[in-house]
């Protein structure tokens, strides 16, 4: 017997050590045998996948010998084991070219929280109590096969629903193969961050159903509206790249960039004109610019390669005219024109959307107005354009639902008949308005099982939690939507063995699916999810690729060993109009709340820590200060100085902050880069139950908003709520870390 086998067959007779923490009594810990090879003290570095925001960038992993606290066999101990340590940009990955956002640096703390979940549980008392008792697998296992079956036999697999965070890859194949085996709708999504408004206007325009992407490395020209493309929106990892070349990567040359916006992001900060307009007037400003360059014949590149003939003369409407754009958005025509024939006159010029412009009511006429843009631009398909990054062709992967389905069911009452509801990566409890009675729709749910790896607001309904590896401990893949213009696939084994008694998400539905047997074992014939992997991507590409049958596992170790594969010689197509491509109508945007009794428009924004609030628990981020504010370990709104003065509002002071549909108690900073009758706060915090670190923290922004949708687009319009604000008399200490902006230091435009 070799010593290595030897070390597998158990615990060490009489080592133990005793641990203590200031949250619980000191315990016994048994120290248990090492599993795996590896060298004390030296270091690897294995490839993985950030899975923190939709981007898809790949991640390589610092991965040496350490003592770690694991479960094994429902027996807590302390063993040597190869421990992830550090988190860096994969150099070769064409997303994120070898860099990492603080947000991907803090995914190494999903592995290690201490509120993580370390075994199935089963409830144990009322719903929502967060009573619950650790099971074994086998027993949790049981439970869900017993119930699937029991719906199966009363043919009422359409009464099962599986929601799902932002999920891309072979997780949401394997998802929908298994919901449609059961005769189930396909997987809902649900993220109030989700694209579904800018996809529709993508589609109606150019027929992809997908997220745009931006050369703007080779940029002369960028006007983003409310677009916060180098903080949160999209793939900020490479589009802060592409910005970073095209500001100082051209010796004698630094394109120019314009940010619309109300409230100052971190992107606007950046600028070198910072415009703001009124809310939900974005599209018109587009087309104002886009009539004057039409009108002009500004562009070498005649518009009508890209428009028709009845779309430009359209354009050329007085409708679009300067006087027009100055009185229904704020802006000077004067303005108007001069930022018109700036952009038309460089080479490459581009415009981009994001954030509050497409979440009010009329957000996808706004989306649709500012590819209009582009067009007349000439920048869809050209370089320092726009584009839409090719897809893996013989992968055919599916396209992930998106929140429009999810919101649709829960307004048109579907969800009332809903009999078992199982939940990846999503927390709509939180992450919904009030009005949508999120809470209570679930609450009467016969079935919940979550898969979550922590308690929280959504999760603490279910009736089973069946805790998934964290991301360093699974089989990862994505295929990128946006950052790049190649044909790319995000592909990684673990980089760790899993430290607790926790199970893979797809390995537990392949389980299910072989219990169940019949049309659901079929329908998922894997003996694992690496199986799966294997199937669908290295017998596909090798195929591609024409590699003999005696190459593919050197491929598919390769690709495993590389953290993906990627293919530059397949770059996109340039963008071709759509049919649908036209003018669309004006309609203003609505916003609830009476203007004399609700003075301000409401802008909750994006956290660059905490995105929707979903990574508010991982405390690097928590203490990571506003890139702005510099706040760190609250909320806050931001009032405009002579707004303040106006009211006698202090930096610190508690401001009661009241819609039509809730209120919030919150301290009060001073923001010189925000309009006049606009107040702001970051969403993510504010949650009444996700661990020690992000529980009863700061304030939720989705408690004050009006629970109404997206014309065209059955998805939460957050930008469409007024606010009224007051001071309670009470002041509070915010966690800075260094001064706020004075007035004098930012001119507003």
């Amino acid at each position: 017997m070799e010593r290595r086998d030897f070390l597998k067959l158990g615990v060490l007779t009489g080592a133990t050590v005793t641990l203590s923490s200031c949250e619980k009594p000191a315990q016994q810990l048994t120290r248990f045998v090492v599993e795996e090879d590896f060298v004390p003290g030296v270091a690897s570095w294995k490839p993985s996948v950030c899975t923190l925001c939709g981007a898809g960038c790949g991640v390589m992993v610092r991965v040496s010998d350490g003592d770690a606290e694991v479960i094994r066999n429902r027996q807590h101990g302390i063993i040597r084991m190869g421990l992830a340590k550090k988190l860096e940009g994969n150099p070769e990955h064409p997303v994120n070219r070898g860099k990492l956002c603080a947000r991907g640096q803090a995914g190494l703390q999903l592995t290690y929280h201490p509120d993580r979940l370390r075994a199935p549980l089963k409830r144990s008392g009322s719903r929502g109590s967060g009573e619950f008792s650790e099971i074994t697998w086998q027993e949790a296992v049981g439970e869900v096969v017993s119930g699937l079956e029991n719906l199966r036999a009363r043919d009422r697999g359409d009464r099962i629903r599986f929601l799902t965070g932002t999920l891309r890859g072979q997780r949401h194949n394997l998802i929908s193969r298994f919901m449609a085996s059961l005769g189930a709708p396909a997987p809902l999504h649900y993220g109030p961050l989700d694209e579904p408004v800018l996809r529709q206007a993508s589609l109606l325009s150019f027929g992809h159903a997908r997220m745009p992407s931006f050369d703007l490395a080779r940029s002369d020209y960028i006007i983003s509206f409310g677009a916060d493309f180098l903080g949160t929106w999209n793939s900020p990892v490479a589009q802060a790249i592409g910005y970073g070349e095209m500001r100082r990567g051209h010796p004698g040359s630094r394109g120019k960039f314009v940010q619309v916006e109300q409230r100052m992001s971190q992107t606007g900060a950046n600028a070198d004109e910072w415009v703001t307009c009124f809310p939900g007037s974005e599209g018109l400003l587009a087309l104002g610019l886009a009539h004057i360059i039409a009108k002009e014949k500004l562009r070498p590149n005649s518009p009508e390669t890209i428009l028709s003939r009845e779309v430009e003369e359209q354009l050329k409407s007085e409708l679009y005219g300067s006087a027009e754009t100055e009185e229904k958005t704020g802006v000077s025509a004067t303005r108007v024109e001069r930022l018109a024939r700036e952009m038309a006159a460089p080479p490459a010029a581009v415009a981009l959307i994001g954030g509050a412009p497409l979440a009010h009511t009329n957000g996808l006429f706004n989306a649709v107005a500012v590819y209009i843009l582009n067009a007349v631009l000439g920048s869809p398909g050209l370089p320092g354009g726009m584009f839409f990054a090719p897809g893996l062709a013989t992968t055919k992967e599916p396209q992930p639902s998106s929140s429009p389905e999810f919101v649709s069911e829960l307004l048109s009452g579907k969800f009332e008949n809903v009999e078992a509801l199982f939940l990846h990566q999503a927390n709509p409890v939180f992450a919904t308005p009030a009005g949508w009675q999120v809470l209570d729709k679930l609450g009467r749910i016969p079935s919940i099982v979550s898969f979550s790896s922590f308690i929280d607001e959504t999760t603490v309904l279910a009736d089973l939690i069946l805790p998934d590896h964290s991301p360093l401990e699974s089989w990862l893949d994505d295929v990128p939507e946006s950052g790049t213009s190649e044909a790319v696939l995000s592909l990684s084994a673990p980089a760790m063995r899993p430290l607790h008694e926790t199970r893979a998400m797809p390995d537990v539905l392949l389980e299910i699916g072989n219990k169940l047997g019949g049309r659901v074992k079929q329908a998922l014939p894997w003996g694992s999810f690496e199986e799966m992997l294997r199937a669908s991507y290295s017998e596909s590409l090798s195929a591609e690729l024409s590699l003999p049958t005696g190459e593919q596992e050197k491929f598919w170790q390769k690709v495993v060993e590389r953290g993906g594969w990627w293919d530059d010689g397949r770059q996109q197509s340039p963008p071709k109009p759509s049919s649908k491509f036209e003018v669309p109508a004006f309609t203003p945007p609505s916003f609830d709340g009476n203007q004399d009794e609700f003075p301000f428009y409401f802008q909750p924004y994006v956290s660059g820590a905490f995105l929707d609030g979903s990574v508010a628990h991982l405390p690097w981020l928590q203490e990571l200060p506003d890139p702005l504010s510099t706040v760190m370990w609250g909320a806050w709104l931001e009032v405009n100085p002579r707004t303040a003065d106006k009211l006698g509002i202090k930096p610190g002071d508690l401001l009661n902050v009241r819609s039509q549909h809730g209120r919030l108690e919150i301290p009060a900073v001073i923001n010189p880069g925000i309009a006049f009758d606009v107040v702001a706060m970051p969403m993510g915090q504010g949650h009444e139950n996700f661990g020690r670190y992000a529980s009863r923290r700061g304030a939720n922004a989705m408690k004050l908003l009006a629970p109404i949708a997206v014309a065209q687009v059955p998805t939460l319009a957050w930008a469409a709520t007024r606010v009224h604000i007051e001071k309670i008399g009470k002041k509070t200490q915010l966690a800075l870390a260094s001064r706020v902006l004075r007035e004098e230091e930012l001119e507003v435009r």
